[in-house]
């Protein structure tokens, strides 16, 4: 595997990690977390963002947000899942774009 993957693949990790801690703390909620990451998916696949851009070119960007969110959604309680887990989760939930149909 490309080390770059790696890197991105701790760094998400990581990230899920604070979120959870921020939840943890009362920082922040796994509401507002979930919020601010659906506000980043839509900007990514607005018309403008997106015009050009191939549906697998899309699914590269919007992955580590979906990855994300279903990290977020495991808040507070739960284990993390692992990073294949969570890959494989987005996988499956991932619908088409309104181009796509």
């Amino acid at each position: 595997m490309n080390v770059a993957n790696l890197q991105l693949e701790g760094l998400l990790m990581a990230v899920a990690s604070i979120n959870h801690l921020l939840v943890q703390k009362g920082v922040l909620t796994a509401e507002e977390i979930d919020l601010a990451l659906r506000k980043t998916e839509a900007g990514e696949t607005s018309q403008e963002r997106s015009d050009g851009m191939s549906a697998s070119s899309r699914d590269a960007v919007n992955f580590p947000i979906r990855l994300l969110g279903l990290a977020n959604q495991c808040q507070p309680e739960a284990d993390m899942p692992s990073f294949s887990k969570l890959a494989r989760m987005v996988g499956k939930i991932k619908e088409p774009y309104n181009d796509q149909l």
